[in-house]
């Protein structure tokens, strides 16, 4: 793409953009980034506020890119590389995590995944660690001890403590078996099912706290965890032996995993992973979760809360607009309320909706409807809050590649 029609492509764009607000008093605002061939944006906030974006680059179809960018005065830095390589296994709904250490703006880990064996499926969660905020990254660790060539991923990171990454994932140590054929439920390897676990890390690269939670899950949706006062909580689709895949929440409360505890109580029964997994966000003792669910051939975004730190959680309340695709994330806003970004499908086109959302379940009109194409290529819009507004990023599909958008929200009022 020439410069000249970047630019008008970008224009267009962030008019279209600046419209979609159902809202008068919100200004949806694109903040320009130059990539080429991007996608699997993902963003991580620190506690001062501070941004930073990450996304691959696929120059080629066998060669991989991990960079990210930080965001200062409204604007994104230019893009430094964190790791390349032409034997990554690069997945749309499989996306690198990034964080920093606690109370450090230059120390920072940031995860890819690298095939182990011949096998599609068969690969590593590597990590890297920059001391000097991101201008050099180490040498590659592994975030797990098994040595099996098989599935690793869905990560999500966080600080947390004093010097540690918290870190959970979806590890299929237990999938493999003897025999080469591929399971014919999911085709990721035959034998036992996927499994939740987690570990902990230091710059160093050393791992502490590992556990494996919950021996049957779901196979390839994302992961998603908060850090409280009180310790982490994650959140995951959990998988029965009826094949029932409705959402689970597991707490460490006083240095202990609680057992899974399953929330909403869908009951989807479905025989293969709908790869759409939930977003959770924590202020103070309150949590919130949101996910997707065609439980009875019904598809349904929804939200629940909790007032005493995921003890326990409300009834579901439906956010959609009636035909929602999922692919959902979560934040709490300045008003005691969630914003929700999920995929609508329309007869006429698809968006990113953002929805207000109030514990008492009434769910507001949309402060940003952002055009989105449905195709996986799209990937996992992501949604995290700022001092001064709301940072959103996504993947728009162009007709001969991808490329990562980003923008601001901010309350006019």
């Amino acid at each position: 793409m020439s410069k000249i029609t970047y630019f008008l492509f970008s224009s267009l764009f962030f008019l279209v953009a600046c419209q979609t607000s159902n809202d008068s008093n919100w200004s949806v605002t694109v903040l320009p980034l130059e990539t080429q061939h991007s996608g699997m944006p993902n963003l991580f906030v620190n506690a001062e506020g501070a941004a930073t974006l990450t996304w691959i680059e696929q120059p080629t179809d066998t060669f991989a890119v991990l960079k990210m960018a930080q965001l200062i005065d409204k604007s994104w830095t230019t893009s430094q590389t964190i790791a390349q390589g032409d034997n990554w296994f690069v997945n749309w709904a499989d996306f690198p995590a990034f964080a920093q250490f606690p109370g450090s703006d230059s120390q920072m880990a940031a995860h890819w995944l690298q095939k182990r064996a011949a096998g599609t499926f068969d690969y590593d969660i590597r990590v890297a660690i920059s001391e000097d905020d991101g201008q050099q990254w180490s040498d590659s660790f592994i975030l797990h001890r098994d040595e099996i060539a098989a599935e690793h991923g869905f990560v999500t990171l966080l600080p947390i403590g004093e010097d540690r990454i918290f870190a959970t994932w979806l590890d299929g140590r237990n999938t493999k078996t003897d025999s080469p054929e591929p399971s014919a439920e999911h085709g990721h390897g035959g034998g036992g099912a996927m499994t939740l676990r987690t570990a902990e890390f230091d710059a160093q690269g050393n791992l502490y706290e590992e556990a494996e939670l919950d021996n049957r899950i779901c196979d390839c949706c994302q992961t998603d965890a908060v850090i409280t006062e009180h310790g982490p909580i994650i959140v995951y689709r959990d998988r029965s032996e009826q094949e029932i895949r409705d959402i689970s929440v597991i707490r460490k409360v006083g240095g202990i995993w609680s057992d899974p505890q399953g929330i909403g109580s869908d009951h989807w029964q479905i025989n293969g992973c709908p790869v759409n997994g939930p977003a959770i966000a924590a202020q103070g003792n309150r949590v919130a979760v949101a996910w997707f669910t065609m439980a009875s051939d019904t598809p349904k975004v929804q939200v629940v809360f909790s007032q005493d730190n995921g003890a326990s959680f409300g009834m579901p309340i439906q956010v959609d607009a009636g035909n929602p695709l999922g692919r959902v994330d979560i934040v709490f806003n300045e008003k005691d309320q969630v914003f929700v970004s999920y995929l609508e499908d329309s007869n006429e086109n698809t968006q990113v909706r953002i929805v207000p959302v109030t514990q008492d379940g009434i769910v507001g009109p949309a402060i940003a409807e952002i055009p989105v194409e449905a195709a996986r290529k799209s990937g996992f819009p992501i949604l995290e809050k700022l001092k001064e507004g709301y940072l959103f990023a996504m993947t728009e599909v162009l007709e001969e590649n991808t490329q990562v958008r980003t923008y601001l929200l901010q309350d006019m009022n």
